[in-house]
C-alpha cells in the first residue's frame, strides 16, 4: 500500500476512537427530568406595575385555528404543527401576570361532576346535619379571553450558502417560520369586545455540515460527512407569542382604563405605555421577516467603492485573472430600481503573452428584489466604454454589460455588496489581437462597500 493510504486509515481510525465524544450532542445528553425552560417574555411580567384589583377571568377553548399538519419529506404526517394544549399555556401565563384571577372552564363538566359527588357524600353521611351537604359557590368570570393561534406560516425566509470541489465541502441552511396568536377580551355582562390584541413570532431552523466523497485510489472510495442542527421548538415560541399577548392586553386595558393600577406604580405604568407606543410606530414600518428595515431606509444617493478581479475571453488561449477598482455613483429614484454612473480602472490580459490597463465607463439601471429587507439580491444592465491608451484610440469602444449580486446592510448607510458582471464588448482588438469570429469580452466579480448620503427617501 502507498503511504498517502496509510495516512487515510490512520485519520479514519482517530475519527472513529473518538466518535464516542465527538457524537454527544452539543447541549449533552439529559436523563433525567428539568424545570422546564423560562421565555424572555415572562420577565416582562415583572416590569408590570401591581394591580388595584385583580380581574377574574374564564377561558374556556384557546384553540389551534389554522388546521395544519406538519410538513413531511416522507409523505403523510398526522401530527398537527401547533401543540394542542393552548389553553394550558394561557391559563399558565395569566397566573404569572399577577393581574388575573383564571377560573377553570375548559373542563367545567369535571368540576361539577366532583361538586356534586362531595355535595352528595356529605348528604348521605350528615348524621342529619342539614348545611353539611353545602359547598361555597364558584366564582364568575367578569371577562371571558377568546381567541387561538391562526396562523403558522412556513419558509417565510430561506437561505444558505455552500461550496465542494473535487468532492469535499460544506453548506449552511436556515429556515424561518412565524406563528401568529390573536386574543381578545369579552364582557360577561353585554357580551361587548372590550379589546383585541395580536402578535407573532418567528421560528428559526438552522443545519450546518461539511461532507467529502471522492475517489482516492482504483476501486477505493473514501465518504465521510458530519453535521449539525438547530431547530426551535414550537411550543416554545407558542409560549412566548401567548405571553406576549397577555403582556399587551394589560397595557392595552391601562391605556383604555378597563382596568387600573394602583396609585404608587402610575409611573411605571406610564413608562411601559411608552415603550409600548414607540414599539407600535417601530412595528408600522417593518414587513414580514427577520432583519427588514424602515422603509425610509434609503437615501436619494449613494456612493460606493469596490475591489474587482476581470478574467479576458479574447483571442489568447490562455487566460488569467487580473485586479481592478471601481467607484460607482447612483441615483434612487424608486424603491426597487437606481440608476448609477461608475469608472473604473482595470488590468486585462493572458497569462503570459497580453497585459494592460483599461478604464470602463458603465451607465447602468438596477434592479433591488428586496429594497426594505437587510439582505437582498439584485440585478443590473447597461451600456458603456472601454478605453485604453496604448492599443485603442482615445475615443474608446462601446460595450455592453448586465450582472448580479447580493447585498448586506450593516447600517441604514453602509452596505457591502457583492456582484459578478458579464462584459461584451462590440470589438475584436481589445488584446491587440484579431482573431476568429467573436468579440473580445470578459468576465468581473467584486466586492465593496456602499455609502448612503442625502436626504433619506419616503
Amino acid at each position: 500500500m502507498k503511504t498517502p493510504i496509510y495516512i487515510i486509515y490512520l485519520a479514519i481510525f482517530i475519527v472513529f476512537q473518538s466518535c464516542g465524544v465527538f457524537m454527544v450532542p452539543p447541549g449533552g445528553v439529559e436523563s433525567r427530568s428539568y424545570i422546564g425552560e423560562s421565555t424572555p417574555t415572562e420577565k416582562d411580567f415583572e416590569k408590570l406595575p401591581t394591580p388595584k384589583e385583580q380581574v377574574v377571568v374564564g377561558v374556556y377553548k384557546f384553540r389551534d385555528q389554522t388546521g395544519q399538519y406538519k410538513a413531511s419529506e416522507m409523505g403523510a404526517n398526522w401530527s398537527t404543527a401547533i401543540p394542542q394544549g393552548l389553553t394550558t399555556i394561557l391559563i399558565k401565563s395569566l397566573e404569572d401576570s399577577k393581574w388575573f384571577v383564571p377560573i377553570e372552564r375548559e373542563n367545567i363538566g369535571n368540576l361539577l361532576n366532583e361538586r356534586q359527588i362531595i355535595r352528595t357524600t356529605r348528604q348521605e353521611y350528615s348524621n342529619g346535619n342539614s348545611n353539611s351537604g353545602q359547598l361555597p359557590p364558584l366564582l364568575f368570570a367578569g371577562i371571558l379571553l377568546e381567541g387561538g393561534v391562526i396562523s403558522y406560516d412556513t419558509n417565510i425566509l430561506t437561505g444558505g450558502a455552500g461550496a465542494r470541489y473535487f468532492g469535499v465541502g460544506g453548506s449552511a441552511q436556515y429556515r424561518q417560520d412565524r406563528i401568529t396568536v390573536y386574543l381578545r377580551a369579552v364582557s360577561t355582562s353585554n357580551g361587548k369586545v372590550l379589546k383585541t390584541v395580536y402578535t407573532s413570532k418567528t421560528i428559526l431552523s438552522q443545519s450546518i455540515d461539511a461532507s467529502m466523497f471522492r475517489y482516492i485510489d482504483f476501486e477505493r472510495l473514501m465518504e465521510a460527512e458530519v453535521g449539525v442542527t438547530n431547530n426551535e421548538p414550537v411550543h416554545i415560541a407558542v409560549t412566548e407569542a401567548i405571553n406576549k399577548a397577555v403582556y399587551l392586553m394589560i397595557l392595552e386595558g391601562i391605556e383604555d382604563k378597563i382596568w387600573e393600577t394602583t396609585s404608587d406604580d402610575t409611573s411605571i405604568a406610564n413608562e411601559l405605555l411608552e415603550n409600548y407606543n414607540r414599539e407600535i410606530l417601530e412595528s408600522s414600518k417593518k414587513v414580514a421577516g427577520k432583519g427588514v428595515w424602515e422603509k425610509e431606509r434609503r437615501s436619494r444617493f449613494s456612493f460606493g467603492v469596490s475591489y474587482t478581479f476581470n478574467t479576458l475571453k479574447g483571442d489568447y488561449k490562455t487566460q488569467t485573472m487580473r485586479p481592478g477598482i471601481k467607484g460607482t455613483f447612483k441615483y434612487i429614484f424608486s424603491d426597487y430600481f437606481n440608476a448609477n454612473l461608475s469608472f473604473g480602472l482595470q488590468q486585462l490580459g493572458s497569462k503570459e503573452y497580453f497585459r494592460s490597463t483599461f478604464n470602463t465607463y458603465d451607465l447602468d439601471l438596477e434592479y433591488l428584489a428586496m429594497p426594505y429587507n437587510q439582505f437582498s439580491p439584485f440585478l443590473f444592465g447597461g451600456f458603456g466604454l472601454i478605453t485604453d491608451t496604448k492599443g485603442l484610440d482615445d475615443s474608446g469602444k462601446f460595450k455592453t454589460q448586465f450582472g448580479g449580486g447580493l447585498e448586506y446592510m450593516i447600517s441604514p448607510t453602509i452596505g457591502i455588496r457583492g456582484f459578478g458582471a458579464y462584459n461584451i464588448g462590440f470589438d475584436d482588438d481589445w488584446d491587440e489581437m484579431v482573431s476568429g469570429k467573436r468579440d473580445d469580452h470578459f468576465l468581473q466579480v467584486g466586492l465593496g462597500v456602499q455609502l448612503n448620503f442625502g436626504e433619506r427617501k419616503k
